[in-house]
């Protein structure tokens, strides 16, 4: 069984004094994915150089103190290759791909459409080449998506729907396509397929006690190639740690 988890830190020099060790210790997964390290890539290590027993791969964005993801795997992985291959994506540090005998596993921090959508023809243009990246990856061997990709998929995946729908980023008609075609193209969403009407979320924010209250949104995936969901036995949400604005969420797997 490989335990795979994923989480959005929202900054690895802030979650580390959080709880965050004690976290991962009690958790223990066989791979951690995660996004939002708002560092780079030495000063991720550095941060997290307590953390032994883990291969730590990092791609960190060029701009500073921004995005970034880390993948960390007890297991050396087969190979470890970094963004999709475009460049006017790659500079963002939001994309790893760590390989093993029976899937890939994609950890990604999807780009935010912005406060005012000024983002959101990019986001367009972001997830069109995704989608192509994780076709081309798929030829090869089953595929795993973990991370943070910044939408939410339905209604059902966050508090105020009505309120928020075309008005705020992750809950756009063209953000919501965008996950359609995932989800046709036959990546499945693992929590949703174990617990079809469970209303949970992954994300809260800082403001309003949002998770006092619990107005939160879904926004952290794994989604999973089609030819692999029934050897996952488990996909959780483990809200009850704390340390970010985020979430970690779990999967389990026999691969």
């Amino acid at each position: 069984m490989t335990t795979i988890v994923s989480w959005n830190v929202n900054g690895i020099r802030a979650v580390v004094k959080k709880g965050f060790f004690e976290s991962v210790k009690k958790i223990n997964p066989e791979i951690l994915c995660l996004q939002e390290t708002k560092a780079q890539d030495k000063e991720v290590i550095k941060a997290i150089a307590s953390l032994t027993g883990y291969h730590i791969h990092v791609n960190s964005a060029e701009k500073k103190g921004y995005s970034g993801v880390a993948t960390l795997s007890k297991t050396k992985p087969l190979a470890i290759t970094k963004d999709m291959g475009i460049a006017e994506h790659d500079n963002e540090g939001r994309i790893i791909c760590t390989e093993y005998p029976g899937f890939y596993l994609v950890n990604v921090y999807v780009p935010n459409s912005g406060q005012r959508l000024e983002r959101l023809d990019y986001r367009k243009k972001w997830d069109a080449a995704f989608l192509n990246y994780l076709k081309n990856l798929e030829k090869k061997k089953p595929v795993i998506i973990a991370g943070d990709l910044n939408v939410a998929h339905q209604a059902i995946d966050l508090k105020n729907d009505k309120a928020n729908y075309n008005k705020t980023a992750g809950y756009t008609q063209i953000e919501i396509d965008g996950m359609n075609n995932l989800t046709g193209s036959g990546f499945i969403d693992s929590f949703r397929h174990f617990h079809p009407d469970e209303v949970a979320y992954t994300y809260w924010s800082y403001r309003f006690k949002a998770r006092e209250r619990n107005t939160g949104w879904r926004i952290d995936y794994f989604l999973i190639t089609k030819s692999i969901i029934e050897k996952v036995q488990k996909a959780t949400i483990l809200s009850e740690y704390y340390g970010s604005d985020h979430c970690p969420i779990i999967l389990e797997i026999e691969v």
